[in-house]
């Protein structure tokens, strides 16, 4: 291990789901001795500094957000906003350079570590800093959409184009049906932020910085993250799986008594993220389709499109039928405290980066139920290249599903003698024995830190 320690500034995308993966690798990189000033929304302070685990090491700088025309007073991160206006909260991020330089100046950090803002690389190198662009958005997931190769900014991307993978993509088995090309290719070329699309925006983070970090290890997406490399012509550096810490909490009263209830492995959890709210007629299939089973489920659901409540949101009858084995939850539940749980058996996910990430950690087993953008690519790797998930089956142009498709899909995994369900079993298993063997991760950071070391 070099002695030489570094002091390392972080300006994550103001989403939790981007923030929380950030503030991990701080507290594997302060567990070595380097500091680390994490800029961070001043009210998002609150919801974060219980996972400091090195605040002797690690010092959170509170930004400022500023006001921008559409954005609700007070709205920092894109938990506070409904998914069409994250693009004012990337325009307010952008609009925090100047006080975001002043900072660079008076802290000297040698590295900044960045995602989604684009102008960052430019500022560092005029301070003499090096840039680190720490994607925790899968790798397969920016090859496929993001590749040179495509030259969106100089022919522009429709759905059609993404039915096929780029040229030189390491994978012919990921592709995406007809309603998710379009969905992806609408999100890639709509506007981001200050007047440029996500595509630029991120083109732009790539071809600017010193390297690219990725949240991973060569034995999953080493191909892909090569790819990257490659096409950008930038050092890659692997994090490694970056496991969760085990929570130091325990489990609340309610959540104990109420999962208590049930035998090992019997219970489906649900939960699609914070921020997916499904239309009312797909979030009833979903939870017919809980139903269905036959076995007990929590479902941590947003209330549906349209729908004041939840009540309002759930089928005529279903909370009489469910009533006892069923439960459905609007309000924010302790994710990775309820998946560590012995009675939860399967986990119907929306396939975001860090619910995957707990998972892979966790033995239950796992339902993919992609709802937007990367989250499509990261089912595809988990469900049909690692063969470790079931995803739920959807319509190939409208991407409707009904509930016995969400009844089929929880069936084949949690069936003892399904042979699909066998097979994903024992790839979970093996896995999941290989993120957390021991000397695994911090072989990783330690080859990440040599890395660093070699950029200066």
């Amino acid at each position: 291990m070099a002695e030489k320690t570094f002091h390392i500034a972080m300006y994550p995308w103001f989403a939790l789901g981007h923030i929380t993966p950030f503030v991990h690798m701080a507290n594997k990189l302060a567990e070595r001795g380097h500091r680390v000033s994490f800029f961070l929304p001043a009210n998002t302070l609150s919801k974060v500094e219980g996972f400091n685990s090195h605040p002797e090491l690690m010092l959170f700088v509170p930004v400022t957000v500023p006001n921008v025309e559409g954005l609700p007073l007070g709205a920092e991160t894109t938990n506070d906003v409904p998914f069409p206006l994250h693009h004012l909260i990337m325009t307010a991020m952008d609009l925090t350079e100047p006080d975001i330089e002043a900072s660079l100046r008076e802290l000297k950090p040698q590295f900044v570590f960045f995602d989604f803002t684009c102008w960052l690389p430019a500022l560092t190198r005029k301070l003499g800093i090096k840039s680190v662009h720490y994607c925790i958005i899968s790798s397969a997931t920016i090859g496929y959409c993001l590749s040179p190769a495509r030259k969106i900014l100089e022919v522009g991307l429709t759905g059609a184009d993404l039915l096929e993978p780029p040229e030189g993509f390491p994978s012919s088995s990921i592709k995406l049906h007809a309603h998710e090309a379009r969905g992806v290719a609408a999100i890639t070329t709509k506007e981001f932020g200050s007047g440029i699309s996500f595509a630029e925006r991120q083109l732009r983070s790539f071809s600017d910085c010193d390297a690219i970090g990725f949240k991973t290890c060569k034995e999953i997406e080493g191909p892909y993250c090569e790819y990257i490399g490659s096409q950008f012509e930038k050092p890659v550096l692997y994090a490694g799986p970056i496991v969760p810490e085990p929570p130091k909490l325990a489990l609340e009263e309610q959540w104990e008594k109420l999962l208590s209830k049930f035998e090992a492995k019997t219970l489906i959890f649900c939960a699609l993220g914070s921020e997916c709210v499904l239309k009312k007629d797909q979030f009833q299939e979903l939870v017919l389709g809980l139903e269905l089973t036959g076995v007990p489920f929590l479902a941590a659901l947003k209330p549906p499109m349209g729908a004041e409540t939840m009540e309002s949101g759930l089928p005529e009858g279903f909370e009489e039928r469910v009533k006892g084995r069923g439960f459905v939850h609007g309000g924010w539940v302790p994710q990775q405290l309820i998946l560590n749980h012995p009675s939860v058996g399967c986990f119907v996910t929306h396939c975001g980066s860090g619910s995957l990430a707990e998972a892979m950690a966790n033995d239950c087993q796992l339902v993919l139920l992609p709802h937007v953008g990367d989250q499509v690519i990261n089912a595809r790797m988990m469900g049909g290249e690692l063969r470790i998930g079931v995803e739920v089956e959807k319509g190939e142009e409208d991407g409707v599903f009904t509930k016995d498709d969400v009844y089929k899909a929880v069936k084949t995994v949690m069936d003892e003698e399904s042979e699909l369900g066998k097979e994903t079993r024992a790839n979970h298993a093996k896995w999941k024995d290989f993120v957390l063997a021991p000397g695994l991760e911090n072989s990783y950071i330690n080859d990440f830190i040599m890395k660093l070391h070699d950029l200066l």
